[in-house]
């Protein structure tokens, strides 16, 4: 399984959020680039980055991005705001090694099936839950489809897997929420990559033990309760 480290820009700081909630909002002094260096050293093979504005199209992170992805040895999948085969081009260009699509492929799903079969291999999807249904536009809004409905409609696209995160574990440190990857693994066909709640190597090790093909950490790895390096070269 894949561990990953990640991380949250919002106007240019690194940034948690509690549950998806832009007013619980944690800042963390440290800077990106000098955060993502340290993963890199740590042996991290890629780096997932949330673009927080780009997410709630109130601005973007783009410039401090691109330096990530061109001053580190790391790949690095980008997300938030990504809802075009125009605007994921220009990310695979800029040297991203994917993109991930949220919104638009919960509320599009043909438009995410274009996507994925002009950049095969080159693009995730985002299944965002809470409560059980899917959440888009930066997770403030819910809708009506099942997990299964929506998994349904990305079944043919060429995709280099979903991202599934728990907003009800997120950035709550309370462990993974093994049901919902488990309903996701029994709805879908891709590689399942799990995010929300991780806490310890414990964690990590259940959400291998699930099936997951990766596992993201954010708040985790900030906050000193999971060591990126113990993590990577743990067996799973």
């Amino acid at each position: 399984m894949l561990v990953i480290p990640a991380l949250d820009l919002r106007a240019g700081r690194v940034v948690r959020l509690i549950k998806g909630d832009f007013a619980r909002e944690t800042g963390y002094a440290t800077d990106a680039l000098v955060q993502a260096q340290r993963y890199a050293e740590a042996g991290a093979r890629r780096l997932h980055v949330v673009d927080l504005d780009g997410a709630r199209g109130s601005g973007d992170n783009r410039k401090l991005i691109e330096r990530l992805i061109r001053e580190l040895d790391l790949e690095v999948q980008v997300a938030g705001g990504i809802r075009s085969l125009e605007g994921a081009t220009r990310w695979l260009e800029a040297g991203a090694a994917a993109v991930v699509l949220g919104t638009v492929a919960v509320k599009e799903p043909e438009r995410l099936n274009e996507v994925a079969a002009q950049l095969p291999g080159r693009v995730l999807a985002a299944l965002d839950a809470r409560a059980g249904r899917p959440a888009v536009t930066g997770w403030s809004e819910l809708t009506h489809l099942s997990l299964a409905e929506v998994l349904a409609g990305w079944a043919g696209a060429p995709l280099a897997g979903v991202v599934v995160t728990s907003i009800d574990r997120d950035g709550t440190l309370a462990g993974p929420d093994l049901d919902l990857l488990a309903a996701a693994r029994s709805s879908g066909s891709h590689p399942i990559t799990y995010s929300g709640g991780i806490s310890s190597l414990d964690d990590v090790a259940a959400v291998a033990a699930a099936g997951a093909a990766g596992v993201i950490l954010g708040k985790s790895l900030l906050e000193g309760h999971v060591d990126l390096r113990e993590a990577l070269s743990s067996p799973r």
